[in-house]
């Protein structure tokens, strides 16, 4: 088999941990970024969830291809299912992604299970904020999280208008620590 391609749209722009061989701008078209994920263990607790990201429906999501060598296939998605589906939220997924270059590839992509427990829904900018303010997980605080994310989508002039109000609500928050 060939190389193949993954689609990061959160945390594997800024940390892939994987070898790859080429990175380009992508869109995955039907699925948006969103912070859909209720995070009980690195963002938040069980009494005190955070939220992370998931590609939900609908919209498009502009993010990062890698290409990965065809001979590595076998331990990065190894790493990918181990990092990405500890608690099943997410579903792997082979989908196409347009390529900056105007290519369409196909890539691992992992999206949000609709039906599962973690799911957050589809949540407005205040109830996301209000949800992310003041959770701390193992991995540190979600307000953290969140600002890492809209600063590595800012250095790749990637625009994410919701992530943003997002962040300027947890900006303003004079609870925020």
């Amino acid at each position: 088999m060939g190389d193949f391609w993954v689609f990061g749209y959160g945390s594997l722009i800024w940390r892939p941990g994987f070898a790859h061989i080429e990175t380009q701008r992508a869109r995955l078209f039907g699925f948006r970024r969103s912070l859909c994920v209720r995070s009980f263990v690195h963002r938040g607790t069980p009494d005190r969830p955070g939220l992370v990201l998931g590609l939900d429906r609908g919209g498009s999501c502009v993010g990062l291809a890698f290409r990965v060598p065809g001979e590595l296939r076998g331990e990065v998605l190894d790493y990918l299912r181990e990092r990405e589906l500890v608690t099943s939220v997410y579903l792997e997924r082979t989908l196409p992604v347009r390529l900056a270059s105007g290519d369409i590839a196909q890539a691992v992509t992992y999206i949000v299970d609709r039906a599962h427990a973690q799911y957050a829904g589809n949540l407005d900018e205040e109830h996301a904020a209000s949800i992310v303010s003041g959770s701390v997980g193992q991995s540190g605080p979600n307000e953290d999280y969140v600002m890492n994310t809209l600063q590595h989508l800012e250095a790749l002039g990637i625009r994410d208008h919701w992530l943003e109000a997002v962040g300027a609500r947890l900006a303003v928050d004079p609870d925020r620590t």
